[in-house]
């Protein structure tokens, strides 16, 4: 017999309809989960952005040759860069050494850094179409060069659901000042996903992280009144369909009430030791050190707590070109800039990585470092670097990665890849799949097509999985 209602004019018939019985037993969780794909080796994602574009020949990627041809025009084609004011090779100022069992090279720069690459997949064959930071911004973060598509973070969010609902599955840290990349908050957004898969900016060291995170009046008073507007908001729904972008909104609302509670206590470090806060650097007299400290120990504190993507923000360098949405930038007076940011990162990023091991929880915890860009291996001016997407390095660390494991190659000036060329489609996949998750079967309808973090692309960097 022919039903008399299409499923969707059932649900938006009956105010009480599965749909909202079903939506009433989300919000009630305790563990908002989805279910991954296969397996995964990892659970969550600390995402160390480095804005601006880092240097890979004074990074990861040393070149002897750089030396040798030192004030000499480049033997080879010169692409057209950002500014067009190109000089000859420019040797790296830094000196590299060998670390670890894995005797992976590293520059000077990052001391400590240096000391965990037997836990690290050093990848110094990653490439991008764009040169511009905007763009290159949002190739990174969404896989497509413009705004209005999920980033990285809510598509992790959207595939695995949340593990603590009491905190929001994505969360952005910023302190210190620190303002978002060129792209804005755009680079955060959830795009054409439900809204409750954004990530959340917290100012770590600021009185209220979130604005108006502490009530200004009692919680039964607000329970009361949230009470009430879900009972609106579920009326609204059934009216609509159930339609996803207002389930997001009710669940957004419950999970901003409980936000109250949980982002002070998060974000209090008392019951961190000296010993911790000290690893960390959190006591270093540079205030740029510090707050970026503070931003490394609360994403330990969040994926101790089951938030699935937190991403770290740089702060603008002291000394040289960088600005304050790309602090990498050096255009000019690079070794002071490179110097300055890698002392910003490189003492907390370590003690990151230490704690989590310590903890057991690096295991479980993808730990990822990378910049849209990199930078030419010849100057800028006298003194800087211009944009270099045609091979840079980045790298990974925790779970499911083989430590001390170098993939890919540039030439002999770290101009161009030579070797396992690789984007950022391959780095996405990878991430989810070390997740749990088939890049591509994790996909959205909208607009009439099935989209995805990777677009049409993306593939799997077999050798440095364990």
């Amino acid at each position: 017999m022919k039903s008399m209602f299409t499923r969707r004019q059932m649900l938006s018939h009956c105010s009480n309809g599965f749909g909202l019985l079903a939506l009433q037993g989300v919000l009630g969780q305790s563990q908002l989960s989805a279910k991954p794909h296969y397996t995964p080796k990892a659970k969550s994602v600390i995402f160390c952005y480095m804005s601006g574009g880092v240097s890979q020949v004074d990074s990861f990627d040393p070149k002897p040759t750089l030396q040798e041809y030192n004030g000499r025009p480049m033997p080879m084609k010169v692409e057209r860069t950002q500014f067009n004011n190109n000089g000859n090779v420019f040797p790296s100022p830094f000196q590299f050494a060998n670390y670890g069992q894995s005797g992976i090279p590293v520059s000077s720069i990052f001391p400590h850094t240096a000391k965990m690459v037997d836990d690290m997949a050093v990848i110094r064959s990653m490439t991008s179409k764009v040169n511009e930071h905007a763009q290159g911004n949002y190739a990174i973060h969404t896989g497509f060069p413009f705004m209005g598509h999920p980033t990285a973070g809510a598509w992790v969010s959207y595939g695995l659901g949340a593990l603590n609902q009491n905190l929001p599955s994505f969360v952005v840290l910023h302190s210190g000042g620190s303002v978002p990349p060129h792209g804005g908050v755009g680079l955060y957004g959830s795009g054409y996903l439900p809204a409750n898969n954004q990530g959340s900016i917290l100012q770590v060291d600021m009185n209220e992280p979130i604005r108006n995170v502490k009530p200004h009046e009692p919680l039964f008073a607000q329970r009361k009144r949230l009470d009430f507007h879900k009972s609106l908001d579920r009326h609204f729904l059934s009216q609509t369909g159930n339609h996803p972008q207002v389930e997001a909104a009710i669940r957004n609302h419950e999970v901003a009430y409980k936000m109250q509670a949980a982002v002070p206590e998060l974000c209090d470090l008392k019951g961190e030791s000296e010993a911790t806060k000290k690893l960390y650097g959190l006591d270093s007299s540079d205030t740029q050190k510090a707050a970026y400290a503070r931003q490394c120990l609360l994403a330990r504190r969040l994926v101790e707590r089951g938030v699935r993507f937190v991403e770290l923000s740089c702060l603008t360098e002291k000394i040289g070109a960088g600005g304050a949405a790309n602090p990498w930038d050096q255009h000019g007076a690079l070794e002071k800039g490179h110097a300055a940011m890698a002392h910003q990162v490189d003492q907390p990023i370590a003690g990151l990585l230490q704690d989590l091991k310590v903890r057991g929880l690096l295991d479980e915890t993808l730990v990822i470092w990378a910049g849209e860009f990199g930078r030419t291996p010849f100057s800028q001016g006298s003194n800087g670097r211009d944009h270099n997407p045609y091979g840079f390095s980045i790298w990974m660390a925790g779970g499911g990665i083989k430590g001390g494991t170098v993939y890919g190659s540039t030439d002999d000036f770290g101009y161009h890849v030579t070797e396992n060329k690789c984007d950022f489609y391959d780095l996405w996949a990878t991430v989810l799949h070390l997740l749990g998750l088939d890049h591509e079967n994790l996909t959205y309808r909208h607009g009439g097509r099935d989209l995805r973090l990777t677009d049409v692309h993306g593939r799997l960097l077999h050798p440095i999985l364990a």
